[in-house]
């Protein structure tokens, strides 16, 4: 059985979950206090983050990595593109979203100086991307991918965060209401992610 220890207000952690609830696979969710880490994180993890996955002799640390092994070994629903073109192509727009987005996460979580700074530059790439969900129902078109596992958690912590969207980012809130109503969705949230919006 898989397990994987995940933080219960880390929205890493909440992208590994949503991919293994989308599955409805079996595995178990181990829940780890963020400010108290057990050793064994640690052992299984040099950086000592959260999510880890673990699965017999295999440990795995990165989200990214986790999701697509999970994608991988269990093929159904897909959640990367079969293509190996529109599959590149999503693996580079997740690159991008990671450096251009989702490392300004890191100084809104822990109130660093430079938050302002990073909830400006989330807010601007956010609705830069708006206009996309006016054409296409997901990330990729039409089909639910792993990229919008990816931004979901971010997008659910917008309030949390005190980030403010404009109003030109309406497709893109339209768009996250349709991803949060999936039961994937619902069932992978913890209680304190639910406390989370108002």
């Amino acid at each position: 059985m898989m397990n994987l220890y995940s933080g219960t207000t880390c929205p890493f952690s909440q992208r590994c979950r949503i991919v293994l609830y989308e599955k409805g696979m079996d595995f178990q969710v181990i829940d780890v206090d963020l400010f108290g880490k057990p050793e064994d994180i640690a052992v299984t993890n040099p950086y000592g983050k959260v999510p880890v996955l673990v699965e017999r002799d295999l440990i795995l640390y990165e989200p990214n990595i986790i999701n697509e092994y999970i994608d991988e070994r269990f093929p159904h629903p897909q959640l990367m593109p079969p293509d190996p073109i529109m599959r590149a192509r999503a693996r580079q727009l997740l690159i991008t979203m990671e450096r251009e987005v989702f490392a300004h996460i890191e100084a809104l979580e822990k109130n660093l100086k430079t938050a302002d700074k990073s909830r400006q530059i989330i807010r601007d790439r956010l609705t830069e991307m708006a206009p996309i969900f006016v054409k296409q129902k997901h990330m990729l078109g039409e089909e639910f991918s792993m990229l919008d596992v990816a931004i979901a958690p971010l997008l659910w912590r917008l309030d949390h965060y005190g980030i403010e969207l404009p109003k030109s980012a309406a497709p893109l809130m339209k768009y996250a209401e349709r991803i949060f109503s999936r039961q994937g969705y619902i069932d992978a949230l913890t209680p304190s992610e639910k406390a989370m919006r108002r």
